[in-house]
């Protein structure tokens, strides 16, 4: 039997050693690579740009002004006007959303024939273009000949411009975010729904409890996690809702959200200073604000999903 050379096996086993320790960093680096040059420069670059007075037309004459883009924006009354209008909006459309996804979640978790059509089905909204279904749902609440206020004319509730009003425009783009985003939610609470052991609601049966009970006093409180994961997904989405106001009322004005800032957003806002007013650093200072947000909203529902997740 021959002697396997001792040289041999030190490389063997230190080429071990090497692929053990450094494997891990290698399957992982691309991600922060592109992580890097698509999401943390950006962000980085940003912050840069918002302590400039920059304007998009004039690149040369950029000049660093530090903390006054933050001061003016503090003191902008468009600003607050425009947060005002996203925490209406993500009233409007998250407890809705929450809501009517775990009602579609539990008709689809029960045993119905063609339930994976209906699952297919619930996630047709979310993947269309937002662009399209922005422009049909204007069409539906327009105002002398949209479908709404012809069923409304029928009951003899009179015609709305939906446009007009701050309550109004807040409502129909809150049916055209919730339309769009509530079968994604549904699909997660079906997921979690699916993953609930059978034997409690057996024991609940034999106690006498009827669905409805079993609904609120076992499906509920489980998918507490998730109702939190799906609130602050919503919450952030609404942070970025740019598209259903802006194409909502079409044209020169589009930017400002209405006649009278009635249904401009936060982030529309951004895109008014940014792309319309060419103001390229009081447009960076918004984005870091919203974004600043976003992370404490984020934050917050970690630590009370911790905080379940422990008790």
């Amino acid at each position: 039997m021959a002697l396997i050379d001792p040289p041999v096996v030190d490389r063997a086993a230190r080429r071990h050693r090497w692929d053990t320790k450094f494997s891990p960093y290698a399957y992982v680096t691309p991600y922060f690579l592109i992580f890097g040059v698509f999401g943390l420069f950006p962000l980085l670059y940003t912050i840069w740009v918002s302590l400039q007075h920059r304007n998009l037309l004039d690149e040369g004459g950029a000049r660093l002004v530090w903390f006054d883009n933050y001061a003016a924006l503090l003191a902008d009354p468009y600003f607050w006007n425009a947060m005002g209008n996203t925490l209406s909006l993500w009233l409007l459309t998250t407890v809705p959303q929450i809501l009517f996804a775990l009602g579609i979640a539990a008709l689809l978790n029960r045993k119905v024939r063609t339930r994976t059509l209906f699952r297919m089905g619930v996630i047709l909204p979310n993947i269309t273009s937002v662009a399209a279904v922005t422009i049909i749902f204007a069409q539906l609440f327009g105002r002398d000949f949209g479908l709404v206020n012809w069923v409304l004319d029928l009951f003899g509730a009179g015609q709305i411009d939906w446009q007009a009003g701050t309550a109004t425009s807040h409502i129909a783009i809150a049916v055209m975010v919730v339309w769009r985003w509530t079968g994604y939610h549904a699909l997660i609470f079906l997921a979690s729904m699916q993953a609930i052991t059978p034997s409690l609601y057996e024991a609940a049966t034999l106690d006498g409890a009827n669905g409805w009970q079993q609904f609120w006093r076992i499906t509920v409180p489980l998918l507490r996690p998730q109702i939190i994961f799906t609130t602050i997904i919503a919450t952030t989405g609404n942070m970025r809702l740019l598209a259903e106001p802006l194409l909502f009322n079409p044209g020169a004005a589009a930017a400002t959200g209405g006649s009278d800032r009635q249904f401009q957003t936060a982030a529309l806002y951004l895109y008014e200073q940014g792309f319309t007013k060419y103001d390229f650093g009081y447009s960076s200072a918004i984005a870091v604000v919203l974004a600043i947000a976003t992370i404490i909203v984020a934050g917050l529902g970690y630590l009370v999903t911790k905080r379940i997740q422990t008790e």
